[in-house]
């Protein structure tokens, strides 16, 4: 894992900086050239390649300002003289036309970021101005004598030094470009991702929303031989908190409770149904067990102030109890009954479970 570790930075840092690392290559490239050129006793490449190696120092500047068009601009100039003087000069069997298709690359990564929609007809100029520049070398200097003749150690090093600028340009920015593309995608995975968890949870407690928690109850209720409970908890007087303490500490609050609740919960599936409203869906609980377990959550969030800025802020939750019943079709039957238990506990004191209808306490 260290490993990957390492090769994951290293191409991280050669795909944000491969502008720099191009302009610094392509500078080497010119000193080994100038060194070569001078062995060979060629004065004119010697003098060009000294141009070129400024020409690429300028450039390492205008890419650390961000100024990346002229640097474009440059290298496709810079390659294109070079392959024709260099041809001129030794002639087309010391291989040095082959820069031309080394940079074909570098006209096709660089300009997919410097030319967006029907501006990218210039990378196809650039590409078949290449080409033809190769085309015509070929043909034109494939039967004349160069002005100067190297060694052939000289030359056999020119050929294979240029061939490997070719393929290694053609690999490297394949390799940036199948790296970058595929950062790209996992990007987007965990963004659509993270889109989807934010679509089916709340942000401000991590719970279920209405959207994630519906499907979840939906498909309890279609199984007959799941049983569960619902309860629906409503904090009390939470206006007048939000009123003293003022939102930010509401919300502290409602973190602080939600907290709680997912701690004594765990393996309960549970949702911020709105405001300061919460329902705890319990699998496999019978209403004996669900009502033990809510009291005891009644207890906790009365008994465990929330603090903020040095400030205890006490709550308490009113709690409506209901189970699965056979006449029960969709969620709505169940929230429903369990609601409007909740709101009878509000009505008669808060602070309080209630786990029967009204009529089933008168009898």
């Amino acid at each position: 894992m260290k490993k990957n570790g390492l090769l994951d930075k290293l191409m991280h840092f050669l795909v944000h900086n491969s502008n720099f690392v191009a302009v610094v290559v392509l500078c080497a490239v010119h000193v080994l050239l100038l060194v070569t050129t001078a062995i060979a006793n060629v004065t004119p490449l010697v003098q060009f390649n000294t141009i070129s190696v400024i020409i690429y120092l300028v450039c390492i500047v205008l890419v650390k300002l961000g100024y990346i068009m002229p640097v474009y601009v440059s290298i496709f100039l810079e390659v294109s003289a070079y392959s024709t003087i260099s041809t001129y000069f030794i002639g087309l069997r010391c291989g040095t036309y082959c820069f031309l298709f080394a940079i074909v690359p570098i006209i096709i990564f660089f300009g997919c970021f410097l030319f967006q929609g029907a501006k990218r007809w210039i990378i196809a100029l650039l590409l078949a101005l290449d080409f033809g520049l190769f085309a015509f070398l070929y043909i034109r200097f494939n039967a004349v004598e160069p002005v100067f003749r190297v060694t052939p150690g000289i030359r056999l090093f020119l050929i294979l030094f240029s061939s490997f600028v070719m393929v290694f340009s053609t690999i490297f920015y394949n390799v940036l470009y199948i790296y970058s593309s595929e950062t790209e995608r996992n990007r987007l995975e965990e963004k659509n991702q993270q889109l989807s968890t934010d679509a089916h949870e709340d942000a401000l407690t991590g719970l279920l929303n209405r959207r994630g928690f519906l499907p979840v109850m939906e498909q309890l209720m279609d199984d007959r031989s799941q049983h569960f409970c619902v309860a629906f908890c409503d904090l009390d007087n939470f206006k007048r908190i939000n009123d003293s303490y003022g939102h930010d500490g509401g919300d502290e609050v409602l973190r602080h409770v939600t907290a709680m609740i997912r701690k004594e919960m765990q393996g309960c599936d549970i949702c911020r149904w709105g405001g300061e409203e919460i329902l705890i869906l319990m699998r496999d609980y019978d209403m004996t067990v669900a009502k033990e377990k809510m009291e005891y959550i009644r207890k906790c969030i009365e008994n465990t102030p929330t603090i903020f800025y040095n400030k205890r802020i006490p709550v308490t939750v009113t709690i409506g109890l209901d189970e699965k019943r056979e006449d029960y079709h969709e969620p709505d039957d169940i929230i429903k009954v369990a609601d409007e238990r909740m709101y009878y506990g509000k009505q008669h004191g808060k602070n309080i479970v209630v786990f029967e209808d009204a009529a089933e306490e008168a009898e």
